[in-house]
């Protein structure tokens, strides 16, 4: 096993990688949401993976830094990939496309 696995509990990896595979089933069926079904969606997978970071059950072990940053990027690459111009998105927002997670997530 590498590095990150020897970081993270199994417990960790998993119950993220589930809740990313909803996150991405889910932006599937998105078809022409408007803003508001977008951010509700971001403010779901957030939350989810707030609870899985807080969770007790993986020993004190949660999101560093680099994690955090690459599960940002990936919110922002499945909507990307499922039509969504987050650039636009977040302008509309008025906050910048790094930190379109940033009012739900604690992680």
């Amino acid at each position: 096993m590498g590095k990150r696995a020897q970081l993270y509990p199994e417990s960790l990896l998993q119950a993220t990688e589930q809740a990313l595979q909803t996150f991405e089933a889910d932006a599937s069926a998105l078809t022409a949401p408007s803003d508001e079904q977008v951010f509700d969606f971001i403010k779901r997978v957030g939350l989810r993976l707030n609870a899985i970071n807080e969770d007790d059950q993986h020993g004190g072990a949660g999101y560093c830094t680099e994690e955090r940053e690459q599960l940002c990027g990936y919110i922002d690459q499945t909507l990307s990939d499922h039509g969504i111009d987050v650039a636009a998105l977040a302008a509309r927002r008025d906050v910048n496309r790094a930190e379109i997670t940033d009012t739900w997530r604690d992680w």
